[in-house]
């Protein structure tokens, strides 16, 4: 049969994928809160479902009999997983179901001072969004062992790619170069992430566990500069952290410092990456840029 995948929430990452599936020959389905978006999926090949994670869809088991994946990325709330919540049962009872995979966070794990974590290394997330990551993976997880769904968990780092990246945020004036000595973050870019779902998808292995990151965990203020170089400008001037006027959302992402291994990305699922760190990832970007325009 055809396979069909059905996306809960098509953002950045389930969007990218979706297209590279349809191109070859899959059929995809996906979720939106918006009647305007479900227009523009459409226009793309997707089959639009409207889901706003307080109602089920309507006639989901008939909607869904034929799925042969599901990608999940809508993120939890504090009343749980919206998903689980309305369709947890559903899903695990699909006939044709394969492959499940959640998106989750590296936010999991919290503050390791700097050290390498591995997906077995201890969850101690801080904030409450990533707390409600962590609370989300467990609730899957029990699916997993009362009713055999075939989960798939995938910790990303910071996501970039075409149209999200320091190049784009330089040159629409949002880059900021904040120094805050010792702090490293890890980054993915989305082709990255859609080979390592390609490469799983294909050979399921329920209850696993994969962190999607990059070789090269780097300091911030770096990566903006290395792309200010691209760009052939000079880079934001920069700003000391206890100086930086920061949201509370922008400040969170500060408090956790640890780098993040993808050895099992590599040796379990043979995924080579294409950008293995940002400077890869960030030329590609701009030769893109350059070339398209």
């Amino acid at each position: 049969m055809t396979p069909h995948l059905l996306c809960f929430g098509c953002g950045y990452v389930a969007e990218t994928l979706a297209l590279r599936l349809l191109r070859e020959g899959w059929r995809v389905s996906g979720t939106t809160r918006d009647a305007e978006r479900a227009k523009a999926l459409q226009a793309h090949g997707i089959e639009p479902l409207i889901f706003d994670g307080e109602t089920p869809i309507a006639d989901f088991a008939e909607v869904a009999g034929d799925v042969t994946h599901v990608l999940h990325s809508v993120p939890p709330r504090e009343d749980g997983d919206p998903v689980l919540n309305l369709h947890g049962e559903a899903l695990a009872a699909l006939p044709h179901l394969m492959w499940f995979g959640y998106l989750s966070t590296t936010g999991v794990y919290g503050d390791h001072g700097g050290a390498w974590v591995t997906e077995e290394s201890a969850l101690k997330a801080t904030s409450a969004r990533s707390r409600r990551r962590v609370e989300a993976e467990a609730a899957w997880q029990t699916l997993l062992a009362r009713h055999g769904l075939p989960l798939h968990v995938f910790r990303l780092a910071g996501i970039y790619g075409p149209g999200r990246n320091q190049l784009t945020a330089l040159r629409q004036g949002r880059a900021r170069r904040i120094a805050k000595p010792g702090y490293v973050f890890g980054r993915i870019h989305v082709e990255d992430i859609c080979r390592a779902l390609e490469a799983s998808s294909a050979n399921p292995q329920p209850g696993a566990v994969y962190n999607l990151a990059d070789d090269l965990p780097e300091e911030p203020e770096v990566v903006v500069a290395y792309a200010a170089e691209l760009l052939g400008i000079a880079p934001p001037p920069l700003v000391p952290f206890d100086e930086a006027e920061l949201s509370p959302m922008a400040k969170s992402f500060y408090l956790d410092c640890r780098r993040v291994s993808n050895q099992r990305l590599r040796e379990e699922l043979g995924v080579a990456l294409a950008y293995p760190t940002y400077k890869e990832g960030l030329r590609a970007l701009a030769e893109d840029e350059a070339s398209s325009g």
